[in-house]
């Protein structure tokens, strides 16, 4: 015992008997000297005693897609570390395909008590599906934030990109390197934050060239090979230039244009959209238009939060700018 107390004395920068009040809960510990003995505690992996360890408010859901694309675990995260500093612990459930669908996952956290959930990409997202189940949950007066999508008539906070801009952003970038055949590369035709995309990619060029090519708009479906069959459609159709609705559409984009010859940036140029660290490792590092994970899972806990404690909450969608990211996969059309 005395060995721990030393080893969190000289972590926390106090003295052994500042840490000994602070295990055994005695008086005469400031706050200050008090977090820093939990902090070295937490730090050098050391267990706290049970009355001092950090006490959850309760369970919030957070049903997430297939963790494939790299900006969902970097939006868990950010959630669950803002949560937990908010007092409530996440339970993280992901809908791989195949997998446990959202309704079934609404059930499990329903009977687990949950005080909220957060959806992720869901049945919101898509305008093909039904979201009658979110009446139920409204009716029960259950808090919910809905990101990444949108959905009419369901009175709740929304949180997401500005698929839009990103696609402007995109294609601005490529015009602005000489390009004028752009291709914009898909992964689904009722995706709420596709058609943005495209509606983004749409306008721009149309205001940029007077005119739009329909048939440079290729859907697939989504992960890289998606990306890798849309890229050898759009091939064939000309394009100099490929805008994707993620970065992983990309790098199968990239994949398919080296396996046929083209060399990327020199022959072609090609956009993700997302954006994580691993991008700027790549062979080739990756020019993406940046999803802002970070404010928007940190708006997203705390606007669940806000409605949980019955505080006035905005209803309807809050848009955060998406930034350009220029790397390695752009370059001037020659």
């Amino acid at each position: 015992m005395t060995s721990r107390i030393d080893q969190i004395a000289r972590q926390a920068a106090v003295s052994k008997a500042t840490v000994s009040r602070v295990l055994n809960e005695r008086p005469g510990v400031s706050l200050r000297l008090q977090k820093a003995v939990l902090t070295a505690i937490d730090v050098l992996g050391l267990e706290r005693p049970s009355s001092l360890r950090p006490r959850s408010s309760g369970l919030v859901g957070l049903i997430i897609p297939s963790l494939e694309d790299p900006v969902y675990p970097i939006l868990a995260q950010v959630v669950q570390t803002n949560l937990g500093n908010l007092g409530y612990t996440p339970v993280l459930c992901i809908q791989d395909q195949g997998s446990t669908k959202e309704d079934e996952y609404v059930g499990l956290l329903l009977d687990r008590g949950v005080s909220g959930i957060i959806f992720v990409a869901g049945r919101h997202s898509d305008t093909k599906l039904d979201g009658s189940h979110y009446d139920a949950l409204e009716a029960r007066h259950l808090p919910m934030v809905f990101v990444n999508g949108f959905m009419k008539g369901v009175a709740a906070p929304f949180v997401s990109c500005d698929d839009r801009a990103a696609g402007a952003l995109a294609v601005q970038h490529l015009i602005s390197l000489g390009h004028s055949r752009i291709g914009l590369s898909l992964s689904s035709a009722t995706s709420i934050s596709d058609m943005r995309l495209a509606d983004g990619y749409r306008d721009f060029m149309s205001r940029s060239f007077g005119e739009m090519h329909d048939e440079w708009i290729d859907v697939s479906f989504g992960g890289e090979e998606g990306g890798y069959a849309g890229a050898l459609r759009l091939l064939d159709k000309g394009v100099t230039a490929i805008a994707c609705d993620s970065d992983l559409l990309a790098i199968g984009a990239i994949h398919a244009l080296r396996q046929h010859g083209k060399r990327v940036p020199e022959d072609i140029s090609v956009v993700g959209y997302g954006d994580s660290k691993m991008m700027s490792y790549m062979a080739t590092p990756l020019t993406t238009v940046r999803q802002p994970m970070l404010a928007m899972g940190t708006f997203t806990s705390h606007i669940l939060v806000d409605c949980i404690n019955g505080d006035e909450t905005p209803s309807g969608e809050s848009l955060f700018p998406p930034e350009l990211v220029v790397r390695g996969s752009t370059a001037v059309h020659q």
